[in-house]
């Protein structure tokens, strides 16, 4: 008995690297009758999209890949929703999380987000192309403690330092943590321009903003 959760949740892990939406549908509903939260499964599923990742760094997969895996993860999503009214909604605080000005591109931000909210978190979704005045602007009136930015093009990336230069400009930075993540943003970079966290993937992110919120 005890092996079966883990089975039941790499078999999520499958569907998602698969594309089989069908699959996850089915894993994702017997994962919530072997008693496992949603938590869990969302958890999961990240790993997943995690290896999903890596996958497209090495050249084994591609922008449509990326896609059709996300897109697999959001079937899955769906029949867990009804059963999601238990989970903790904004019990560690508030994040604003949004992709940076100039991409438009969404799923590692979606995915962080849906972690971020299956741990206890309150989001506010920015969505993407969103420039460094209205993330700041959104942190300050949500009194958020964190804000996550992703960023998947090159181009971009001068976008994430603006973020901190308003948040300083605003006198909140001492007050909220930055965390970045995507596919062209590396450590090396996020310590250059003197953010609080960097994650590669999106299960690692959201352990590290539990770690800021049990240390504040």
């Amino acid at each position: 008995m005890t092996e079966k959760p883990e089975r039941v949740l790499e078999k999520i892990r499958n569907s998602i690297l698969n594309f089989d939406v069908e699959g996850v549908k089915s894993a994702s509903l017997e994962a919530m009758s072997a008693g496992i939260t949603a938590g869990r499964i969302i958890e999961a599923m990240g790993e997943a999209m995690g290896l999903v990742g890596k996958k497209y760094e090495a050249g084994e997969y591609f922008v449509p890949e990326l896609i059709m895996a996300g897109e697999t993860m959001k079937e899955g999503l769906g029949v867990l929703k009804p059963y999601m009214g238990d989970e903790p909604q904004g019990t560690l605080g508030t994040a604003v999380v949004a992709t940076v000005l100039g991409d438009l591109h969404d799923i590692g931000k979606n995915i962080f987000i849906t972690l971020l909210n299956a741990a206890g978190f309150k989001v506010v979704d920015l969505g993407v192309d969103v420039p460094a005045g209205k993330i700041v602007d959104a942190a300050r009136i949500s009194d958020a403690a964190i804000i996550g930015l992703s960023a998947l093009l090159t181009t971009n990336l001068d976008q994430i330092p603006l973020v901190i230069e308003e948040l300083e400009r605003a006198g909140l930075r001492k007050k909220v943590k930055v965390i970045v993540g995507g596919a062209t943003v590396t450590e090396a970079f996020a310590k250059e321009i003197g953010v609080d966290g960097y994650a590669k993937e999106a299960v690692t992110g959201v352990e590290i903003c539990k770690k800021w919120v049990k240390q504040s």
